[in-house]
């Protein structure tokens, strides 16, 4: 996805967890996505600092995307078992079929997608400095809200 692209559909997922979430709901809101895989180390390294940022900043509207990277990441009750061992209470889109992923053209966990106020793009990032690499736009895009 290029910056400032407008924020994809999120539909054709599996099944959610902790509440569904359509991009209609999202707008007028600065969005985090958030894709991560139960078979990625870095990604569960990352899940507590989420489970932070989702607290430091109620503005923020976070959605986690369950992306499976091999069949044994399909298993639904595996990726449930994981949102509940780390404590992700924002919503939880499982994504078996690659929809999402695919309307976001994301090949990477973990990945972060930072949407405005407007459904615009104005960071992503990926990999182990990716959320690092999101702690200034965040503040940028948090300080547009009015």
């Amino acid at each position: 996805m290029r910056l400032r692209a407008e924020m994809p559909e999120i539909k054709g997922i599996t099944e959610w967890v902790n509440g569904e979430v359509i991009r209609e709901e999202l707008q007028g809101k600065p969005v985090l996505i958030h894709f991560w895989s139960i078979s990625c180390g870095i990604c569960k390294k990352s899940l507590p600092d989420v489970n932070k940022m989702r607290e430091e900043y109620p503005q923020l509207k976070l959605v986690g995307i369950h992306m499976p990277r091999s069949e044994k990441d399909t298993d639904i009750d595996a990726v449930k078992e994981n949102i509940v061992k780390y404590k992700l209470k924002h919503p939880q889109g499982i994504d078996n079929t690659h929809s999402v992923v695919d309307a976001f053209e994301n090949e990477f966990v973990p990945a972060y997608y930072l949407f405005d106020t407007k459904g615009k793009l104005r960071h992503r990032s990926a990999g182990e400095k990716a959320l690092t690499m999101l702690k200034n736009p965040l503040e940028r895009v948090l300080g547009e809200i009015e």
